[in-house]
């Protein structure tokens, strides 16, 4: 009895060597998740970031403050609330903290990450090589999956290891689902958001919608901007990037994003700032650009290089996600022909698209409204006068499509609405939380308004079949995912 126990010791004590000599002590990790983007029938892109510690810095630790200074006297001051004055930033943080400790703070660490793929319920992984983190993309990487199968559940494992050696640090199982062939009637639902800022977040571990959506099992997610708000704090480039390690550091985030594909687009708030278009001049945002903007969200989420594209999900459904920043023309402008949000290039190549497309029902999913209504003082998007003459030619193009409906974020409220003029509907997700709702009264219930409400959450649009006949509904709900209003579309045959 005493020569098994000791055989058992001296056993035990092997495992426990070999275990800490093969276990790196100081990660990588994986502290801000996956992003599973721009997936199709047959390909997919998997975003995964790198970082020195498992977790983020907790919501207690304090943030930088910002003061401008003022032109007249010297003196830094306080802005006005909600004002962003042309003048240069000055930031200051707490004593003893810097940008690596602040709250929400995932310092990025180099290594390298593996990912690993399968057919839901198949036993043996297929694997692509170990990719070495870019410094230069937030210690981020990202793999382009093809040649896989339309209208499958695919599983995912992703491994993170240091650059010496093969021993792995972390790692995070996700899944995803292709789309259906284009010929293939199927089910499919969705789900749209904007205007996630972060001092709006309405849970300890982040927005609730996330948790409330991932119940509705959605086969995909659609952000149309507005996805964080680098206005106020964003007056460096590493200040601009913690905006995204802060936000996809929470748990709710992390959960969702690694069972859920995701397509993005962005719009103003995170691109550079409020109303931003090329060539905007400003003191305001620091040594921030407009430039480093566009580059910074390309490098954080999955999307390839293409920022407006379309995609055909099954026979009865294709969206197009239109680029509203990068080719606008400047916003005080003179309305006129020349005047433009989309450009031509992106402008032609939606109208030969949408009039190829031979699905059932043609979704627009627009970072900006293209109906509205919207207030009187806005001048950003296709429902303001500012962009009035492109507006009323994308209006009456659209109505001239069968069964083509859009779907807008950036409005801090929930609608939907019928253009008087070409009777075009228009379904508004709304922002993510209660705290984000307002800018427009609840009593102002204009005629072209079919559903009006101020309040945060989330829309599901679902494309379902009765008896074989295709139908795409629509549904509104709160941030803690109870219904508020369903509307099904009518079916031009």
């Amino acid at each position: 009895m005493k020569l098994q126990s000791l055989k058992l010791s001296f056993l035990v004590s092997l495992i426990f060597i070999y275990t800490a000599c093969t276990q790196p002590e100081n990660g990588p990790y994986m502290a801000t998740g996956i992003k599973i983007g721009e997936v199709t029938q047959n390909t997919a892109i998997v975003w995964v970031r790198l970082t020195e510690n498992p977790t983020r810095v907790g919501n207690n630790a304090p943030m930088p403050t910002v003061t401008y200074i003022n032109d007249k006297t010297g003196e830094a001051e306080k802005p006005k609330k909600g004002a962003r004055p042309d003048l240069t930033p000055v930031v200051t943080f707490p004593e003893g903290y810097d940008i690596t400790n602040i709250q929400g703070a995932t310092p990025g660490s180099e290594g390298k990450a593996r990912l690993k793929y399968k057919l839901a319920g198949e036993q043996n992984w297929l694997s692509l090589d170990w990719q070495v983190v870019d410094p230069e993309k937030a210690f981020a990487t990202q793999f382009e999956l093809t040649d896989l199968s339309p209208g499958k559940e695919y599983e995912l494992l992703v491994e993170a290891a240091p650059l010496k050696g093969k021993l792995i640090s972390a790692s995070l199982e996700g899944k995803f689902k292709t789309a259906p062939a284009a010929d293939t009637p199927s089910n499919v639902n969705f789900i749209v958001t904007t205007g996630t800022s972060y001092p709006d977040v309405d849970s300890e571990t982040g927005y609730k919608i996330y948790p409330s959506a991932l119940k509705l099992e959605p086969e995909f997610f659609v952000h149309t901007g507005d996805i964080l708000y680098y206005d106020a704090l964003a007056k460096t480039s590493d200040l601009a990037l913690w905006h995204w390690d802060r936000m996809y550091s929470f748990q709710n985030n992390i959960d969702f994003h690694r069972q859920v594909s995701s397509y993005f687009i962005k719009d103003d708030h995170d691109t550079w700032m409020n109303d931003a278009y090329p060539g905007m001049q400003t003191r305001y945002m620091g040594d921030f650009s407009y430039e480093q903007g566009t580059q910074f969200f390309l490098d954080e989420v999955p999307m390839g290089d293409k920022t407006y594209r379309t995609i055909r999900w099954g026979k009865d459904l294709q969206i197009w996600l239109p680029e509203g920043r990068d080719f606008r023309s400047q916003n005080p402008a003179p309305d006129g022909p020349e005047k433009t949000i989309w450009g031509k290039e992106q402008m032609d190549w939606f109208k030969k698209t949408a009039e190829e497309s031979d699905a059932t029902f043609k979704v627009v999913i627009s970072p900006t409204p293209i109906v509205g209504p919207d207030r009187g003082n806005k001048n950003d998007n296709h429902a303001n006068i500012g962009f009035q003459t492109e507006g009323d030619m994308l209006r009456k193009f659209i109505a001239e499509q069968k069964n083509m409906v859009t779907v807008c974020g950036d409005r801090h409220w929930q609608y939907i609405s019928k253009d008087a003029e070409t009777g075009v509907l228009e379904f508004s997700c709304g922002p993510g939380s209660d705290a984000h709702a307002g800018g427009w009264n609840q009593e102002d219930f204009y005629p072209e308004h079919l559903y009006l409400n101020v309040v945060g959450g989330f829309l599901e649009g679902s494309v379902s079949h009765e008896d074989g006949i295709p139908t795409l509904t629509f549904r509104h709900y709160s941030p803690d995912g109870k219904l508020l209003n369903e509307f099904k579309v009518d079916v031009e045959e």
